[in-house]
């Protein structure tokens, strides 16, 4: 489990099949071997650490979903796994990307950014005005989108923008997008209290019911 609050940039030194060689000095000290570490988002194991690089390997299923397999790709978000006892100054976030989207648009407003992105429809039934969106595991707040959340803004403080890859992304650059954990929990819920047999004793979970019970 993560926050999105990314640590530092990784450097991609070296890629072989399956597998990532990333520099990070500032932060692999923090890494032993079998630490869960996410890489732009994506939540991967550490195999072998060093005193400047971790290496990692990248399963076709993650290599399918996400772009890790692009040569092109050099810089990636750096975040270790969220700790008992540490704060949550993001949103909860699980490194299990739900698909691609890509930036649209980016203007700069006063000193800080507008970002504008396009998501595939499995992730943007997620999106929501002021929800939260996991851009390549970063963690941050949806400022206007759509009806359907096909299309999405955020507003980039100079710090996040300064200290992440969002300042190397060009105009439809693709990025992975994970929607809120609390969100699919709700659908599932809804869907299943249509489902569920009538004649059960337990209530069936409807908006109605949540609301009458304090969510």
């Amino acid at each position: 489990m993560f926050t999105g609050l990314v640590q530092t940039i990784g450097i991609i030194e070296q890629r072989d099949h399956a597998r990532l060689v990333i520099h990070c000095p500032d932060i692999v000290a923090q890494i032993v071997i079998g630490d869960s570490v996410a890489v732009n988002g994506v939540c991967l194991t550490a195999t072998q650490v060093s005193d400047t690089n971790f290496v990692a390997d990248v399963s076709p299923e993650t290599l399918g979903r996400t772009n890790l397999g692009d040569r092109k790709l050099k810089y990636v978000n750096l975040e270790m796994a969220l700790a008992v006892g540490d704060r949550i100054g993001g949103h909860f976030v699980s490194g299990h990307i739900d698909g691609m989207g890509k930036l649209s648009d980016r203007t700069l407003v006063g000193n800080s950014w507008e970002l504008s992105f396009e998501a595939i429809p499995e992730v943007a039934r997620y999106i929501v005005f002021k929800g939260s969106i996991t851009i390549n595991g970063i963690s941050l707040t949806v400022s206007h989108c759509n009806d359907s959340g096909s299309n999405f803004r955020v507003a980039v403080i100079p710090h996040t923008y300064d200290n992440t890859t969002l300042k190397y992304l060009d105009i439809g650059s693709s990025v992975h997008l994970e929607g809120d954990l609390l969100g699919k929990y709700v659908e599932k819920f809804l869907k299943s209290s249509h489902m569920a047999p009538t004649n059960l004793a337990t209530p069936a979970i409807t908006p109605a019911f949540l609301t009458e019970n304090g969510w």
